[in-house]
């Protein structure tokens, strides 16, 4: 799927949206929004950003690259504030390791390590959600011990296609080089793991603060699933940050009794709070900026 059909559907989505029910749950969450829900999501997004940019260090290490965690807590804050605010939703991703490589004279390594340090958030982000939503009541319950017996055989899938074909298997040694020295050394496995879990927990937290001050006064055990469903929606490509997550949210909360309505304004919160949390981003992006220039005009 191109980038242009990609975006067409986060387009679509929210066109959908707004045509099944109206533009006032829209203005309803942005009027919600308000100075101790911004100042929250702002103080986990402290955590948040700093467990990723330790997790990325750790990986980027294990592959040989040399990595501050001050410069990749900044770092990791500008990426945020690109992918929220540009289409697509990986622009930061990509600007991150390209930065990161030129900085070390080695692009390809470092967009690896960008690569696998967020393949690492993503598989544990999986398997929290699917633990979650195997446990609590949510309108997927039913259905997730065929999801979890699904992932297990796609897993297996894959590592039988890596086997059969001599160039899959050159791939699969490289990739498998980099999993072992990044995600799965002795001094790395259990600090990823611990710092995705965090950075789930956080994100869950904010969409449950994100819900309350949109009006929602279902309990936090029926409200957790949903935000682990809407999270992982929010990993689809999207118009920055913008498509994919209000679809699932609506839906999410209509199949739980919530009310479409009311799941579009906590979305809507949810965005303005994430948009919010990444400014420092922002203003990481302009000092890099003036950085460049001033070094222009000395040259």
């Amino acid at each position: 799927m191109t980038t242009a059909v990609r975006l067409a559907v986060a387009a679509g989505t929210l066109a959908v949206l707004i045509w099944s029910v109206g533009t006032s749950p829209f203005l309803d969450g942005l009027r919600a929004v308000d100075g101790a829900a911004l100042a929250a999501a702002s103080g986990l997004a402290v955590l948040t950003t700093v467990c990723c940019a330790w997790r990325w260090r750790i990986v980027a290490r294990g592959l040989g690259v040399d990595l501050p965690l001050g410069t990749a807590v900044a770092a990791y804050y500008r990426s945020l504030f690109l992918n929220v605010t540009l289409p697509g939703g990986v622009v930061g991703d990509v600007h991150r390791g390209i930065s990161h490589g030129r900085d070390t004279s080695d692009v390809g390594r470092a967009l690896r390590a960008v690569a696998w340090e967020r393949t690492a958030g993503q598989v544990v982000q999986v398997v929290v959600t699917v633990a979650v939503l195997l446990v609590l009541p949510s309108p997927v319950r039913a259905t997730m011990p065929l999801v979890a017996l699904a992932l297990l055989a796609a897993a297996a899938a894959l590592v039988l296609v890596t086997r059969a074909r001599p160039p899959v298997r050159r791939l699969r040694r490289a990739a498998a080089r980099d999993v072992r020295d990044g995600l799965l050394a002795r001094r790395a496995w259990a600090p990823i793991a611990l710092a995705s879990v965090l950075v789930v927990a956080g994100h869950a937290l904010t969409f449950l603060i994100a819900a309350r001050t949109a009006g929602v006064t279902a309990p936090p055990s029926q409200l957790l699933p949903l935000a682990l469903l809407v999270l992982l929606a929010a990993a689809l490509p999207n118009i920055g940050g913008w498509g994919p997550r209000e679809g699932v949210t609506a839906w999410a909360f209509a199949a739980a009794g919530l009310g479409a309505s009311l799941g579009v304004a906590t979305a809507v919160v949810y965005g303005v709070m994430v948009l919010v949390a990444t400014l420092p981003g922002a203003a990481v992006l302009g000092v890099g900026i003036l950085a460049r220039r001033e070094r222009v005009a000395h040259a």
